[in-house]
């Protein structure tokens, strides 16, 4: 039961771009479209989760002085490997979301997670967290992608369903504060039903 409380928290209740405000670079940045967002949101999943596996695992072996450097290093080891792939096998993504990709390894939230929790709790319940945050996050980038993508193009995931321009100001960057904005709103919606 508690793995799952780990699991969950990530989604509405502690989600880290509608609730804890963290790692809002990238998601006001690469979400112009929701496969960018989905791309960006599995990355920092699979960053979060392998680095919470790591921290969790040598965190006694670590002294107290060199902490965060030493998780920034294993942080920034699991970016480079997620860098390396997205450059191998989706290109076109990679191009996409371009910059930030590296700045994954000073995401606040991959950071404070291996920090605050990953450090302090054991293997199992350290990858649940991780993949409950990363999927949060994931899902808070894809609706936001998908907010973004539908009202400034009229499609979704590459798949059109209006015919004529949508509206300009929803893919520039302008209309990812308006559209997060709203999201924010509707989050903490869901969050007064369910608490």
């Amino acid at each position: 039961m508690n793995q799952w409380k780990n699991f969950s928290k990530g989604f509405i209740r502690e989600n880290a771009v509608f609730t804890l405000f963290l790692g809002l670079c990238p998601t006001l940045g690469v979400t112009t479209t929701a496969i960018n967002g989905l791309g960006m949101g599995l990355a920092t999943t699979f960053v979060l989760v392998m680095s919470n596996i790591v921290v969790s695992l040598i965190k006694n072996q670590i002294p107290d002085k060199v902490r965060i450097p030493a998780f920034i290093v294993i942080i920034a080891t699991f970016v480079t490997v997620v860098e390396l792939v997205m450059k191998a096998y989706v290109p076109s993504l990679f191009d996409a979301l371009g910059l930030f990709i590296p700045l994954i390894v000073v995401n606040c939230l991959v950071l404070g997670r291996a920090e605050a929790f990953a450090s302090k709790n054991n293997l199992l319940s350290s990858v649940m967290d991780g993949l409950g945050m990363g999927l949060g996050f994931a899902m808070a980038l894809v609706a936001l992608g998908a907010v973004r993508e539908v009202l400034g193009s009229g499609s979704v995931f590459g798949l059109s369903f209006l015919e004529g321009d949508g509206m300009l100001l929803f893919v520039l960057p302008p209309g990812a504060f308006i559209a997060l904005g709203y999201l924010i709103v509707l989050a903490n919606k869901l969050k007064e039903k369910t608490a």
